[in-house]
């Protein structure tokens, strides 16, 4: 940009023009390392202003910090940030000039202004076909309609200027709207106006026949009739040529020749306004009567790129005093330079950038469409196809296939809830995957929850291409299958929750997934309060385990400000999920966590009842083995030199203490099982087969859903298949027994004391739980007992 200011011979603009260009440079560096923007941290907190004063430099870099600072805590990869190019250096040019060009003398200020004013309005009626019109410059986009109203009361009512509202109480003005234009305008024009909520109609859309977004002619001509039957003086008429919704145009030439009966001012605004500038738009287009309306707002910011420029309202009006009056001129020249940052921007631009810009939104809302109509369940709501820019779509099947297998009585109630649901998600999901593509989710009364592609207001801004419509379309693709089999599972989700009396299926139709679950403790003996954090404490866990599972299903607590608390909210699934496998592990998880829970809230007692018992235990063993061996066998010395004469068999029975039941128990039943035992397989639970699946293998799939077996194998739904393919045991006669060594017989006095102590019964005294009946009664079996006890 230094090439054209040389040519400038004011030094003054030159310079400005120099500082604008660099200030923009530091502004829009957002590449600064992190240091750096931790060096400014401190200085974002308000404090009070510097004596000294700080250069030019520090102050942009603290607003480049103040732009960019939070960019790294934010990760919203899809925010948009607009892309100032030339045509936006341009604009932001403007707002320097009008402050420089506002200090010179009043004569150069109005020689400058009214050319200004007289330039852009000349290029702007030529570009959008509006003759003899003039035109207003406004910031907010809804002024300019203010004081269009305010002008058509000065004109209706002769004595407004000197009686003001008294001469609205014998007639009392009427303005009519379409049920389709953007929330609260009407009410605005009333605040502003002064006007009570009853001088505003809203007119109904047509619902039998045409569009579903255009204003419904025959019963405007009804109500204007029945008001000027009521006394009351019908005003103005606000149309629309492009909906906010949905970008459809009302039938402006019915409108206009009603309005022309009954003396209404019409006033049309809209995006598809834009399309004006096309050449070819035939004069049979619908848009095309917008140019015989009596005003019109344009909104040329967003539709070329163009950052802060104002909104302009073409209007047409012959009485320049009722015009001043009203607002719409002004005697102020600085006030007039609100057109310079427009007027440098179209001279920048030119009549083809204009028009090129305009014709590639169009022509990428041409490509979006032609797309759509290949892809099955995707229904689109476009008005005129060739100049409408505004493509509205949504995901939609029918309820008929909701289940693969279920009923779904009951359910077809809430499928247009559901369906909203889930494209909710699919535009939230299409603008983080493809942000350049400026798509975004709109409400629509009779189609409900669309995502609405609208480049006009967002191409520009966002420098959308083709390419970025073809992996809007890429996407799409791929989210359509896991839309339909997610619609198609949602009853089966439910039928299968209800089959487990611990899990309790909500009712969410907001939920754009699986459904919604809750794990309900089996215990009723606990009051509310206490139950209730109950509810909360197992779900909690049960999300986290869910999380932790390597499966293609997400699992969360729903939305942040959503009713449902303490559930488990599934997310969107494939078509070869095994639901009944899902439902039975969440079940088997929830069970586990709820017994575990009630092991360690019993654990305190149970131990300290347990050790009372085996402290009782123990005391009577002490006094009945006192009783056998006598009290000499209790001294340390005495003892020992009993015991290497005289060896005592003990008959102390073993115990073992039971956590789960807090009960002692004997040692014979343990010892009977491990001698019984052949080293066999235990039995398969949900919890080893989770964890127990080949490599590359996700959860919950059902077999021979996909082409790859195994990764397409639900390891919970068969636990056969995963035991025998996954776990290799040894056969128990592979088992060798390691061969115990030979005892050293203990010497006795008595004749063949020492000798007659065999191997087995050496054993039986050291296992406390064997009984004495266990000693073998014939020598010939030592050998066979030597290899049982081992294998024990």
């Amino acid at each position: 940009m230094e090439q054209p200011y040389k040519m400038i011979v004011d030094p003054m603009l030159a310079e400005m023009g120099k500082n604008l260009n660099e200030a923009m440079k530091i502004l829009e560096d957002g590449q600064r390392e992190v240091e750096e923007k931790r060096r400014y941290s401190r200085r974002d907190i308000p404090g009070p202003l510097q004596g000294g004063g700080q250069d030019v430099a520090s102050i942009l870099q603290l607003v480049q910090n103040l732009m960019h600072g939070d960019e790294e805590e934010d990760n919203q990869s899809h925010r948009r940030m607009q892309n100032v190019g030339e045509q936006g250096h341009m604009a932001l040019l403007g707002h320097s000039l009008a402050a420089y060009i506002s200090v010179l003398d009043r004569d150069r200020l109005r020689k400058l202004t009214t050319r200004i004013l007289s330039d852009t309005t000349l290029w702007l009626r030529r570009l959008f076909r509006y003759e003899n019109g003039s035109a207003y410059y406004h910031e907010d986009d809804r002024e300019g309609l203010v004081k269009v109203c305010r002008l058509v009361i000065h004109s209706r009512y002769e004595d407004y200027a000197t009686e003001g509202f008294t001469v609205l109480s014998c007639k009392q003005p009427v303005m009519y709207q379409s049920a389709a234009c953007r929330p609260g305008l009407g009410q605005h024009i009333c605040s502003q106006l002064g006007l009570p909520l009853s001088s505003l109609c809203t007119v109904p859309c047509n619902t039998m026949f045409g569009s579903q977004h255009q204003m419904d002619v025959a019963l405007l001509d009804r109500l204007i009739k029945e008001d000027i039957d009521s006394g009351k003086l019908p005003l103005l008429l606000i149309a629309n040529a492009g909906t906010p919704g949905a970008g459809h145009t009302d039938k402006l030439g019915r409108l206009k020749e009603l309005c022309e009966q009954h003396s209404m001012w019409l006033h049309v605004e809209g995006v598809n306004l834009a399309t004006l500038t096309l050449g070819y738009v035939t004069a049979t287009s619908s848009v095309m009567a917008a140019t015989k309306c009596d005003s019109m707002t344009l909104t040329l910011g967003p539709w070329l790129g163009l950052p802060a420029v104002p909104a302009v309202t073409l209007y047409r009006h012959e009485d320049p005093a009722l015009s001043l009056a009203a607002g719409l001129t002004s005697s102020q020249p600085v006030q007039k330079l609100r057109a310079l940052p427009l007027w440098l921007s179209l001279q920048y631009l030119g009549h083809d950038g204009i028009v090129e810009r305009i014709k590639h939104a169009s022509q990428l809302s041409q490509r979006l469409l032609d797309h759509l109509k290949k892809l099955t369940s995707i229904k689109t709501s476009v008005e005129d196809e060739i100049n409408s820019p505004v493509v509205v779509f949504r995901f939609s099947q029918e309820t008929s296939e909701a289940s693969s297998g279920g009923s779904v009585q009951g359910y077809c109630g809430g499928d247009k809830e559901v369906q909203d649901a889930l494209n909710g998600w699919l535009g939230e999901r299409l603008a983080q995957l493809v942000p350049a593509s400026g798509v975004d989710v709109v409400e629509l009364e009779d189609e409900g929850t669309c995502v609405r592609f609208n480049p006009l207001m967002t191409a520009a801004v966002l420098g959308t291409q083709e390419g970025d419509v073809d992996a809007l379309v890429e996407q799409l693709g791929e989210m359509v299958p896991l839309l339909s089999s997610t619609l198609h599972l949602r009853q089966d989700f439910r039928e299968e929750t209800y089959r487990h009396t611990a899990l309790t299926y909500i009712e969410d139709l907001t939920w754009p997934g699986l459904g919604v679950i809750r794990y309900e403790p089996s215990s009723e003996e606990l009051d509310d309060s206490k139950r209730q954090l109950e509810v909360e404490k197992i779900n909690s866990n049960l999300l986290k385990k869910l999380q932790e599972l390597e499966a293609d299903l997400t699992f969360s607590t729903g939305p942040e400000f959503g009713l449902e608390k303490n559930c488990v909210f599934v997310g969107m699934a494939t078509e070869d999920l095994d639901v009944a496998a899902l439902v039975d592990t969440i079940a088997f998880i929830g069970r586990e966590i709820e017994e575990s829970g009630k092991l360690l809230e019993n654990m305190t007692e149970v131990v300290r009842k347990g050790i009372l018992e085996a402290e009782l235990q123990l005391q009577k063993a002490n006094e009945e083995k006192l009783m056998e061996e006598g009290v000499l066998r209790q001294i340390p010395l005495v003892g020992s030199v009993l015991n290497w004469f005289s060896p005592v068999q003990s008959s102390v029975k073993g115990r073992t203490f039971n956590l789960a039941a807090g009960s002692l128990d004997s040692t014979d039943a343990t010892y009977s099982k491990k001698v019984q035992a052949v080293g066999g397989t235990p039995p398969a639970s949900p919890s080893s087969t989770v964890n127990k699946r080949l490599p590359g293998q996700k959860l919950f799939r059902r077999t021979g859903a996909g082409s790859d077996m195994l990764s397409e194998t639900s390891s919970v739904g068969q636990p056969e298949e995963i035991e025998s393919t996954a776990v290799q045991c040894p056969a128990p006669e592979e088992v060798t027994p390691e061969p115990r060594p030979e005892p050293i017989p203990e010497p006795s006095e008595e004749p063949g004391a020492g000798p007659e102590v065999t191997q087995p019964e050496q054993t039986a005294q050291v296992e406390e739980g064997q009984s004495e009946e266990g000693q073998p009664e014939v020598k010939a079996q030592e050998t066979e007992k030597e290899q049982e006890v081992s294998v024990r």
